[in-house]
Order: C-alpha cells, then sequence, then structure tokens
C-alpha cells in the first residue's frame, strides 16, 4: 500500500493511496487503537455512491457505524450548520475516543474536520477524501474552518487527521467540472515546488482526463509527497507554508463575490494563479512566456484563466479581508519561475489592479452557475 508520511511529531500521520481502499479502510482505522464506534460525516451525493462500501468495510473490522448527512455545496460550509452537526453529535452520545470520519470533497473534510477539533475539545479525525481536490489538498494538511459571509475559511483551526485513506477509483464517479477544477491545484504543486512535475503534466494532461490509473497514482502521490514536505516544515502556515496559497489570494476574493455560486474552488484558484502571474510579471519578477506557458496548460485541462462581470476595485476592496493579510498588507505568493515562488507584500494597488484588468482583458470565460 502506497503512503506518505506527515511527519509532524507526535501528530504525525500517514496518507494510505491505494484502488479499492475504501472498502478496507477498516483495517486502517483499527489500526489506530481508537473507539470501535465511529461517525461518518457525508452528503447525499457523495453518501449515495460511497457510504455503503465505506460502511461495510468498516463493520468488517468489527467497528459501529453511525451516519451523518449534510446538504452538498459550498453554502453549507457555514456556522449554522456547525451547530446542526454539533446537536447530531449529542445525540450520539459520544466519547473522546470516538473518531469522525469524513466521506467527502474539500467541503465535507474542512467542516468536518472544523466539528471534530471543536466538539468535546477534540475528537479523533479521519479524511476519506472522494475528489481529486480533495485527495491531493485539502485532506492534508490538517487545515479545517468554515465560511462567513464576507470571507472563505475565516473561522477555523490547525487540525490534523489521524489518518488519511484515498481510494483513486472514486474519481471514476467525479463529474468532469469537478476533476477538472481539482487539477487546477495539481498544476499549482508544480509551480510553486516542481518544475519537472510541472513538465510532466504538460506532457501528460490528456492520460490524466482519461483516468489513466498510473496517471492517477502518480499525481495523487507527487502532490501529496509535495504538500506534506512543506507542512512537515511549517505546521502552521508562519512562513514556507504560505507558498501552498499560490493562487488562492485572489481566488477567494471570486469566490467570495460569486457567494461561492458561480466558481469551483480550483476553477478560482486557476484564474488566481494567472492573476499573480501578471503581478510578478509586472514587478519583473516572472517571464511573460512563463505566464504563458501556466495559462497553457490550465486552458488544455480545461480551467478557465479569465473573468467578467466583476469589478477590479471590488476585488481589490475584498482582499483586504483575507486572513493572509498582515500589518494591513495582503501578502501574495508569487513565482519567481515554475518551480519556484515567493512570499511578498506592500505591492501597490496600481499594480494588482493592472495585473487583475490584464485577466479580465483576455477572453471571457463562462461558467455556469454550480449545480444545488
Amino acid at each position: 500500500m502506497p503512503q506518505v508520511k506527515v511527519s509532524l511529531g507526535e501528530r504525525s500521520y500517514h496518507i494510505h493511496i491505494e484502488p479499492g481502499l475504501m472498502g478496507r479502510a477498516g483495517e486502517v482505522v483499527r489500526s489506530l487503537g481508537l473507539n470501535q464506534r465511529v461517525v461518518v460525516i457525508t452528503n447525499p451525493k457523495v453518501g449515495g455512491l460511497y457510504l455503503s462500501p465505506l460502511k461495510e468495510g468498516l463493520e468488517k473490522a468489527g467497528l459501529t457505524v453511525e451516519s451523518i448527512e449534510v446538504p452538498d455545496g459550498e453554502e453549507y460550509k457555514n456556522l449554522e450548520v456547525t451547530r446542526s452537526l454539533y446537536n447530531e453529535l449529542l445525540s450520539c452520545r459520544l466519547d473522546r475516543r470516538t473518531p469522525v470520519i469524513a466521506l467527502g470533497g474539500g467541503v465535507i473534510g474542512d467542516l468536518s474536520g472544523f466539528v471534530a477539533a471543536t466538539f468535546m475539545r477534540g475528537l479523533p479525525f479521519i479524511q476519506v477524501p472522494t475528489s481529486l481536490l480533495a485527495q491531493i489538498d485539502s485532506s492534508v494538511g490538517g487545515k479545517v474552518g468554515v465560511n462567513l459571509p464576507q470571507a472563505k475559511n475565516m473561522v477555523g483551526s490547525f487540525y490534523q487527521p489521524s489518518v488519511v485513506i484515498i481510494d483513486p477509483l472514486a474519481l471514476k464517479t467525479l463529474d468532469e467540472r469537478e476533476l477538472m477544477a481539482g487539477l487546477a491545484e495539481i498544476v499549482k504543486y508544480g509551480v510553486i515546488r516542481d518544475e519537472a512535475f510541472f513538465a510532466w503534466l504538460e506532457n501528460n494532461w490528456a492520460g490524466i482526463l482519461d483516468l489513466e490509473p498510473e496517471a492517477l497514482s502518480h499525481i495523487i502521490a507527487r502532490s501529496c509527497q509535495i504538500k506534506a514536505d512543506v507542512v512537515s516544515l511549517d505546521e502552521r502556515e508562519a512562513g514556507e507554508r504560505a507558498i501552498l496559497n499560490y493562487g488562492h489570494t485572489i481566488g477567494h476574493a471570486l469566490e467570495s463575490l460569486t457567494d461561492y455560486k458561480c466558481f469551483r474552488h480550483g476553477e478560482a484558484v486557476a484564474i488566481g494563479m494567472i492573476a499573480a502571474s501578471w503581478i510578478a510579471n509586472e514587478l519583473g519578477l516572472l517571464s511573460e512566456s512563463e505566464v504563458r506557458r501556466q495559462i497553457d496548460i490550465l486552458q488544455r485541462i480545461g480551467l478557465p484563466t479569465t473573468f467578467s462581470g466583476i469589478d477590479s476595485q471590488e476585488i481589490i476592496k475584498t482582499l483586504a479581508l483575507d486572513k493572509k493579510v498582515l500589518g494591513g498588507e495582503v501578502r501574495f505568493i508569487l513565482p519567481a519561475q515554475i518551480g519556484r515562488v515567493i512570499i511578498k507584500s506592500a505591492i501597490s494597488t496600481e499594480v494588482i489592479k493592472k495585473a487583475i484588468e490584464k485577466v479580465c482583458r483576455h477572453r471571457d470565460f463562462q461558467r455556469s452557475p454550480i449545480e444545488p
């Protein structure tokens, strides 16, 4: 069974990656030595596909399973739904060794992790991510939280899982738009840390979109390893870990300004990466050819690199609410070349506005609203 270790001392854990692992998750969970009773949090869509095989695998290992469903969608990652989950867990009469298992994508992982971190001052937390974005990004590293109407992930914590269980076969049922959204974060890993991986993606994107098993295994394992390496160096984003936010600063602003109903997270990040690259280009850090290289691979995958209908001044105002603001200044993650980024603040509003308008000036990329 391929494994990636996230090394964090006593909070260290493994990421298990193997086709068919969903049905054998009970073996992994039992090895943790926790309570024999578990609570699975999922949504109707994912639960309809994977709750039964996961539950069967858990019960086969001698575990008793409770399950809770929450509505599907980023707009439900909020404090109201959090409160309802607290009430559900109260009715389950848990103890502090009862693990909470998140079965779903990034929304379920973030929400369930925040509930696990805060209920009874902390319950064991297990990630079983079913989307590509969750498998290679949000399930790894311990960031959990919920949104406020004004800003994404504004209420949250760092709370590491006990284990991450990844079954690449779950991607077979992922809709195309969700798959492409996950690929944005994979491109991000190449830009921030591994030029050779970026070049591999340029040459193998078609096989990834065709869900070739070898290609999927490679991108999941390499992405998890890059993130694990960064998190192991900087668990709480005091320095190095901030590079994982490449594309997220403007991406989060786009999500917030459209009430999380227009862009998938990865789509917004793709646009944010290009906007950040144009900022880097304006500052003389990045050549135009390396900006174009990113635009090219994102467009080949089918991801947006532009947007329309949102005023640049509104985006700039929203940036002030970003969690990465320090001393009143927004910190941007900017590429200096493919494979290396820097953290930079004190960027003039004029430069940011020029870069955003440069993105807007290209061909508009229209997206239908996210299905409820």
